[in-house]
């Protein structure tokens, strides 16, 4: 059990992280413009508060990837999920932190 706040350990992408980084994908491209020809999580870490913080690392294709801040939040009757900050211009090997 990993302390309230803090990150858990990366491990790799689950369907159900997949599928949240499907969800927020149209919100990165809304407020980085940035193309991509791939959208597919590699690595994830979660971070426990009000609701859920994954720090996701996504390969957008031409070996560019970017980290990912998706909130999903304690109370998500409406299931909706927030892109609540990313980074670009990252490496397959750039570690997720907390950002």
């Amino acid at each position: 059990m990993m302390p309230r706040g803090g990150l858990s350990e990366a491990r790799p992408a689950t369907e159900e992280i997949q599928k949240k980084v499907d969800q927020v994908k149209s919100q990165f491209q809304k407020k980085s413009n940035v193309e991509c020809t791939e959208f597919k999580a590699e690595s994830y870490k979660t971070q426990v508060v009000a609701g859920t913080i994954d720090y996701v690392k996504v390969h957008i294709g031409n070996n560019k990837y970017i980290h990912m801040k998706i909130l999903e939040p304690l109370t998500h009757a409406d299931n909706e999920l927030e892109l609540l900050d990313y980074q670009c211009d990252k490496t397959k090997d750039d570690e997720l932190v907390y950002f």
